[in-house]
């Protein structure tokens, strides 16, 4: 019954964020038809909706998904509560927006809605980037020496939070509604000063938390450590790609950073439930290999047309199409020679003991074509075995009438 019950409460944190945020975004868009009280942007309008909806189906539905199959994680009940907490802050920011366009509603309602739609956000940021590192990938904490450090997260979360909730003055998507909950007073400033401190030293001891798990870990949590970087470093280029594409596009780069925001949770999800764990290492091999190559493919394209482009000014006095038909030709031709290089370096440099092995691999198999003693190649077989899968103790068995029994430690 106590587990029934904790999987129906887990599912109901997934529909209710979904329920919360689709009136938050009702609200929005009847503020927008009874009034013009505030300026409407449907680009912006856009933008919020699709990083609302994208940060709190993954997180709720994936934080379900590991509380109901492992109720004693942490992480799973951290991923329920942000999608709660986004759902929430998208029906405030919606109801207020809502109130001051029409006038109507209750004036305190209306106040604490656009003043909770204010500071919601902190949250956001800061649990998943200090008490998900330290809690990551089994939601308890490395070892008890570590308590401070959560304690300390807290309380810079909290810190910080009231720091923003309480300042006077304007608010922030609502800067005409002065903060109903304003403390005016220096006190205010120097928690969230505190705060400040406090959370980023809990950020920086949070990932020396993960680092030193990795290094202590065995073979599976390591894979799930790196599912876990993995995610972040693809997660944190894709939003900095998606920057630079807002200068030409701004719907194209809401469109990136909505999808990079699946990233945390999808991959957090991948190696917390442990689904296809250590397929991780191909996909990094793969990313290393194919991401160097695009880089210098590209590089090389546009030098090589700069180039050509100079010279055929120098010679005609105009440019010339050919720079580019050239440039792709030598592009077509030097694709594959440079994957199997680029392919080759890493394999040295990142994956060195795969890479000595099938090295062995192949020399063994070339002694094959031309060698014919049977007592030779069973001690090549045996040497093969310990440089490649380095075992404890290595043996070997003939049938009696192949010859006799050569055993090596």
């Amino acid at each position: 019954m106590r587990r029934r019950a904790v999987t129906w409460l887990v599912w109901s944190l997934v529909g209710l964020p979904a329920v919360l945020l689709l009136c938050g975004i009702s609200f929005s868009v009847a503020a927008n038809s009874v009034g013009r009280a505030l300026p409407y942007d449907s680009e912006t309008f856009l933008a919020s909706a699709s990083i609302n909806l994208v940060t709190l189906l993954p997180f709720s539905v994936i934080g379900a998904v590991i509380v109901a199959r492992q109720p004693r994680n942490a992480i799973g009940w951290i991923y329920c509560g942000v999608g709660l907490l986004v759902g929430l802050a998208a029906l405030a920011n919606g109801y207020a927006k809502y109130w001051l366009a029409s006038g109507s509603g209750m004036k305190n309602l209306g106040e604490t809605a656009a003043w909770f739609s204010s500071w919601a956000w902190i949250p956001l940021v800061l649990v998943p980037t200090s008490l998900l590192l330290l809690l990551f990938p089994d939601g308890r904490l490395l070892s008890p020496r570590w308590r401070p450090v959560a304690w300390g997260a807290g309380i810079g979360i909290v810190g910080y939070t009231l720091n923003v909730a309480l300042e006077t003055g304007g608010l922030g998507d609502f800067p005409q509604i002065s903060n109903p909950y304003g403390v005016d007073s220096p006190l205010v400033g120097m928690v969230g000063f505190a705060g400040v401190i406090l959370a980023g030293c809990s950020m920086v001891a949070s990932t020396v938390s993960l680092v030193v798990r990795l290094r202590r870990a065995g073979s599976e949590q390591r894979q799930q450590i790196k599912w876990f970087a993995y995610g972040g470093v693809v997660v944190v280029v894709t939003i900095v790609a998606g920057g630079f594409v807002s200068i030409w596009s701004i719907p194209a780069s809401i469109l990136i950073i909505s999808v990079a925001l699946l990233g945390l949770p999808v991959f957090t999800g991948i190696a917390i439930l442990k689904y296809r764990l250590y397929e991780i290492d191909i996909i990094i091999n793969r990313t290393l290999v194919y991401g160097s190559l695009t880089a210098t493919l590209v590089l090389l394209y546009f030098g090589v047309i700069v180039v050509l482009q100079r010279l055929f000014v120098l010679l005609t006095g105009q440019q010339s199409t050919l720079a580019v038909v050239v440039s792709t030709l030598l592009i077509a031709t030097l694709f594959s020679p440079l994957r199997r290089r680029i392919q080759s370096f890493i394999d040295r440099r990142f994956y060195r003991r795969k890479y000595d092995a099938v090295k062995t691999l192949e020399a063994f198999n070339a002694t094959l074509r031309n060698e014919t003693d049977l007592d030779a190649l069973s001690d090549d077989l045996v040497v093969v075995v310990r440089e490649t899968m380095q075992p404890a103790h290595v043996s070997l068995w003939l049938r009696p009438e192949s010859g006799s029994k050569g055993e090596q430690p």
